[in-house]
């Protein structure tokens, strides 16, 4: 009875309160009667959160529920924020700025009118949807756990208030160096709760990639979830003026050490912040403040720190993935894998922010998923949407083809037969849904069998992006009746930009853009080809202290020059050919783009793993070649043995080398032969004779990420390859003498 009083009054107090300071209705203001529902679906939104809070015990709250007392503060004084009208009309305001503490005016128009709103307000609002259901899945002694939407709500405050108690200043950063997990998701949401800004670190960076992230970003705590992550922190702290604070959540640091605090130390210490300070902070966030960072990766120079706002994430996370066919729960509740870098703006809005609009449920994978653990995960889990970046289809692909050749005769001949009128069915009429006989009964009888034993049974979408797909990997994957759905997008659109869908789809290309986002194409050639350049929602705030930069990516009205080239066809598809950085200028003046060249010698020889066309101010083009070999499943290196793929190769064309070393090291003349003439049929294809390829090599080791040569989504990074082989590419241009 008393806490049902103590209800009443404070939303008696609530209401009285907050309708005296709402203002007048208009449009884009916040109406008084809009205003009494909100408070009508709080009280819907503290029974859900009870009802599941209080009596779920989870492994991350200690096998202990929740009090009511957390509750009743956490909840009672939660209020969605408003916001005033003039914040989005100031003509003054910018369009960009490169302060962390700085605002932006939001890309508002009739094209796309929808109201700004913040982080906290998003998740608050889906806690009404969404409190009862299961948000975050993990494993804990071989036994998956839950955290429904109401504990996963109150564990991010907890961990705003021991930022708070910590020190976290007003857009300073949070940064996190860890792999996917629940303690970095409510992490995350705590540190934009708390006023800070997150940043992400990828866990293979160096010392000295994380000191300059981390003093870029002022970061005021370091959440880390390894001693190994927590030992490259110590040794530059010194370097690091801003740093306050480590959180460390996985191992417990070796020993006791001053402001090194384990998870559950640090969640220990929000409970001396009042709820009342927490909400102040909440309450006076506006939709147009960074509260994200993302660095680039980048192939030359030091990364750009991205600063995305409240409304870049919100928005993106609710019209974007709504581009994708990505359900409500109320429909269906979306089920994903989170196992991609969540430094990477992919699968942060994609696991991260989207999770939370739509209450999806997000299953966190092993940290050695692609290193093999990954297929596990996805039977166990059993996700209803899933993306991938090209090398993990492709991995997946090459995993299909080894256990192919390793099954008996019948088995390999019905799944080949079975791929083989799928393939045809789905290249022919894509866009059908009356399968013949032959195509619902291979389904039946093999393919079907094959996608349950990927944990794809029920996956309705399967996703990639942040680098272009080869045609072998995307008919292979037809072939199995999956469909492989593109987006494209950068750090700087806050994720897709463009999406493709059950219902836009078309093969190739990237998908059509996001309603209410825009696309022009700049200096178009004869084909149509020109520079992507991009407006909407999406578009990022600025470079972090990089002005020179921001005003060379935005231009004065606003557009965002991607770099990248691309077409459009008639009906608003987005065909990416390449970015303008990597054109290939010969000496003779030809415009070469690599991507078209490379693809194409990759479906010619299926034994090359990597193709990187070479040709820059030189009289003709090379290649540098790399084989297809297994990795090792511990580093994830590339490792000196021929994948099953390479070897039938080989077998086909005469060759027993087995080994990348035979191959090279004795120029094993069969494979070098077939090589060759695969190159000549590349050629003849050719638009004219400046695009065929006169000189070629094979290198020893595969492209990989501890090699330097691919990025941390498996982008290739052209220039550190030029300078990496350098001598062989010299001498492919050395003049022979007389």
């Amino acid at each position: 009875m008393p806490e049902v009083l103590l209800l009443r009054s404070a939303s008696s107090i609530l209401r009285t309160e907050f309708l005296n300071r709402l203002p007048p209705g208009g449009p884009g203001c916040v109406h008084k009667l809009s205003f009494v529902r909100n408070l009508q679906y709080r009280k819907g939104v503290r029974r859900c959160v009870r009802s599941r809070a209080l009596h779920q015990p989870s492994s991350l709250t200690d096998g202990q529920p929740l009090s009511k007392e957390s509750l009743n503060h956490a909840l009672e004084f939660s209020v969605p924020e408003k916001v005033p009208k003039a914040q989005w009309d100031t003509p003054e305001e910018a369009l960009w700025t490169t302060r962390a503490d700085g605002q932006v005016r939001l890309r508002i128009d009739p094209s796309c009118p929808q109201f700004p709103y913040t982080v906290h307000r998003m998740f608050y609002e889906a806690l009404d949807k969404y409190g009862d259901l299961s948000a975050l899945g993990f494993k804990r002694q071989d036994k998956w756990e839950h955290i429904s939407y109401s504990q996963y709500y109150l564990l991010a405050r907890r961990a705003a208030k021991g930022f708070l108690k910590l020190g976290l200043e007003r857009a300073h950063s949070v940064a996190i160096l860890g792999f996917n997990s629940p303690e970095w998701f409510f992490s995350a949401v705590g540190a934009v709760f708390a006023g800070g800004i997150i940043t992400g670190i990828y866990t293979t960076s160096s010392p000295e990639a994380c000191q300059y992230i981390a003093h870029d970003c002022r970061a005021n705590v370091i959440v880390v979830d390894t001693q190994k992550q927590l030992e490259k922190i110590l040794k530059i702290w010194k370097q690091l003026p801003h740093l306050k604070a480590v959180v460390i959540y996985k191992e417990p640091p070796p020993n006791k050490m001053t402001h090194v605090y384990t998870m559950e130390e640090f969640m220990e210490l929000g409970n001396e912040v009042p709820e009342e300070a927490l909400d102040a902070i909440i309450d006076a966030q506006q939709p147009n403040q960074c509260c994200v960072l993302v660095y680039t990766s980048g192939t030359t120079g030091n990364p750009k720190g991205v600063m995305l706002s409240q409304d870049n994430i919100t928005w993106t996370a609710r019209y974007g993935s709504q581009a994708g066919d990505i359900q409500p729960a109320e429909v269906q509740q979306e089920v994903v894998v989170s196992y991609l870098p969540l430094s990477h703006i992919a699968a942060q809005i994609y696991d991260l922010w989207t999770g939370i609009q739509w209450g999806a449920q997000v299953c966190f994978a092993e940290p050695d998923a692609l290193k093999g653990s990954l297929v596990n995960t996805l039977r166990e889990v059993e996700p209803t949407s899933h993306m991938g970046v090209p090398r993990v289809w492709e991995k997946i692909m090459e995993r299909i083809q080894e256990a192919a050749a390793q099954s008996g005769f019948i088995r390999r001949k019905m799944l080949l037969w079975a791929m083989s009128v799928t393939l045809e069915q789905n290249l022919t009429c894509a866009g059908s849904d009356l399968k013949p006989f032959t195509t619902r009964l291979a389904d039946y009888l093999v393919l079907a069998k094959v996608r349950q034993a990927l944990g794809f049974a029920k996956c309705q979408k399967n996703f990639y992006g942040a680098a272009p797909m080869t045609a072998e990997t995307q008919h292979f994957f037809l072939g199995l009746n999956i469909r492989l759905y593109a987006g494209y997008g950068l750090s700087e659109t806050s994720g897709p930009h463009f999406m493709s869908s059950p219902y836009n789809y078309r093969l190739y290309s990237s998908g059509k853009v996001v309603p209410g986002c825009r696309v022009k194409l700049v200096n178009q050639d004869a084909e149509g080809i020109g520079e992507i350049c991009l407006w909407g929602r999406t578009i990022f705030m600025g470079y972090l202290n990089m002005e020179d930069k921001t005003c060379e990516a935005i231009d004065e009205e606003g557009w965002l020059h991607t770099g990248d080239a691309g077409r459009l066809d008639a009906d608003g598809f987005l065909y990416i050919t390449g970015r303008l950085k990597e054109l290939i200028i010969t000496a003779g003046g030809e415009n070469v783009p690599p991507l078209p060249i490379e693809e194409a010698v990759k479906m010619e020889l299926p034994i090359i793993s990597n193709a990187m066309l070479i040709g820059d101010q030189r009289k003709f083009l090379s290649m540098l070649l790399t084989l297809k070999c297994a990795l090792d499943p511990e580093t994830s290196d590339p490792t000196d043995n021929l994948t099953e793929q390479a070897v039938e190769f080989c077998q086909r064309v005469g060759s027993r080398a087995t080994t990348v070393s035979e191959i090279v090291g004795k120029k094993d003349e069969a494979v070098y032969q077939a090589i060759e003439e695969g190159i000549r049929r590349v050629n003849t294809n050719a638009a004219a004779r400046p695009y065929h390829i006169q000189k070629w090599a094979i290198l020893e080791r595969d492209f990989s990420i501890s090699g330097g040569e691919l990025g941390p989504t498996m982008k290739l990074k052209r220039l550190t390859v030029l300078e990496k082989y350098k001598d062989i590419i010299d001498s492919f241009y050395q003049e022979q003498k007389m």
